[in-house]
């Protein structure tokens, strides 16, 4: 095991039941700037967090300029008539490797990537090409997390539950958490809950539950989101 290997593993283990922040705006959102993100991870390292979940390799690169901390990143990127738009082609993942980040990734629905190109067909590309990479699998339902796990993804995320078709009208909180805690029971590889997990006590309670560690996005870097919950309730 080569020196840089080892410093990554000793990053990830201090996840462990630990919080991630996503630090991420998009082109159209009041805070996209390289700069801010930056600033926003490091406010998110002084408020106790343990890692971040980018968006970008700009972003990244600035956030490690930063922040000591691991970061999970991703490239969100739209194709003509695709649904994926979680690093959804080697494109991405070449250039999440110029900035290296502990851990990669991507969409791991059942939808077809750019090309027609399967999941199963994409990871194992991945794969093949940077097999020392960190990967984690974006997935929406039960099924789609059990099936990176046997793919061998090295941790299982409920990111998209509720944004595909295929989990319509799901929710990851609804009854205990439990699609978390299906995917938990079953899956070999850790779990990382991520997806509306917007209070203390509901991040809490995933790793109660055994999830290796939270991702909590928008409800601490969105303030526009936050200012509109504010604003809708004072107008009701």
């Amino acid at each position: 095991m080569n020196q840089q290997t080892n410093q990554c593993n000793q990053k990830i283990s201090q996840l462990k039941g630990k919080l991630i922040v996503s630090c991420q705006a998009l082109p159209h959102e009041p805070l996209h700037s390289s700069f801010i993100m930056g600033r926003m991870a490091l406010a998110a390292r002084e408020g106790g967090a343990c890692g971040i979940r980018a968006n970008t390799k700009e972003d990244i690169k600035e956030i490690q300029s930063q922040v000591d901390l691991p970061i999970i990143g991703i490239v969100k990127r739209d194709y003509p008539d695709c649904s994926v738009y979680i690093t959804p082609t080697m494109k991405e993942i070449d250039e999440l490797m110029e900035v290296r980040p502990e851990i990669i990734a991507l969409d791991a629905t059942g939808r077809l990537r750019p090309d027609g190109v399967t999941l199963d067909e994409f990871f194992a590309q991945a794969r093949e090409k940077y097999p020392d990479q960190l990967w984690m699998a974006d997935c929406s339902t039960v099924e789609e997390a059990l099936h990176a796990d046997s793919l061998g993804f090295d941790f299982i995320g409920t990111t998209m539950v509720g944004y595909t078709e295929e989990s319509r009208g799901l929710k990851i909180e609804a009854d205990d958490f439990k699609i978390l805690r299906e995917i938990i029971s079953s899956a070999s590889h850790p779990v990382i809950a991520e997806g509306n997990i917007d209070t203390p006590q509901k991040a809490k309670r995933v790793v109660e539950l055994g999830a290796y560690c939270v991702v909590v996005g928008s409800i601490i870097t969105r303030p526009q989101l936050i200012t509109r919950s504010f604003a809708q309730e004072l107008e009701s």
